[in-house]
């Protein structure tokens, strides 16, 4: 929703990192407008503020019957291009980190420990996430229980899919495969090696999970 000079994001009942997400969209798709971001609970609160702050927008915080309105305000009013000239010393320094190039390995179907449905959850926002991400992985890389992600029954299968036709590559283990009766059930990517997995970490940073 919008008007000449504001954009509305309603991001009620979404979940991290989806709120951040639609709101980074809408300040790329309307440059020098004001965006103005719904949202019902502390968390996304805090991360859009965050978000805007590390674009150097100017946040106004609402709280009216249980919603929080942040309104985005560009410095000045006119959003200004992001560019190594108009960026502290210690900007240069984050933006080469992030221009490296790096894999992800995904040795288990949940992220991290504890809650198993919370940590179902919290994969499937983690690979939606690292879909939206400017500077995605080369390469994701399942292990182990990380296979049951790109086979069938696996709720991350679309986005994966996304992953791949825009270049990301999808590595399956192949002797993971076979361990728990799943190499016919493969829905995205392809099946490798440990050697190729080795020689493709040993190569990039690799981010393991």
């Amino acid at each position: 929703m919008e008007n000449d000079n504001n954009i509305i994001v309603d991001a009620r009942g979404k979940a991290c990192p989806t709120p951040v997400i639609m709101t980074k969209k809408a300040v790329e798709s309307a440059p020098g407008k004001t965006v103005t971001v719904i949202v019902d609970n502390e968390v996304a609160k805090e991360n859009v503020s965050k978000f805007a702050a590390s674009i150097s927008y100017d946040v106004a915080v609402e709280s009216r019957e249980g919603l929080y309105y942040l309104t985005l305000t560009p410095p000045g009013g006119v959003a200004q291009p992001v560019t190594m000239e108009n960026q502290p010393d210690v900007m240069k320094c984050e933006s080469t980190l992030e221009s490296q190039t790096y894999v992800v390995v995904v040795t288990t179907d949940t992220f991290g420990q504890g809650d198993s449905t919370l940590g179902k959850l919290l994969m499937k926002n983690y690979i939606y996430a690292l879909k939206e991400l400017d500077n995605k992985p080369s390469s994701i890389i399942f292990l182990n229980r990380g296979v049951f992600l790109t086979t069938e029954g696996s709720e991350v299968i679309n986005d994966l899919k996304e992953l791949e036709k825009i270049g990301v590559e999808i590595i399956s283990c192949g002797t993971c495969l076979d361990y728990y009766n799943l190499k016919e059930k493969l829905q995205v990517g392809s099946v490798g090696n440990m050697y190729t997995i080795a020689e493709k970490m040993s190569k990039s940073r690799a981010v393991v999970l």
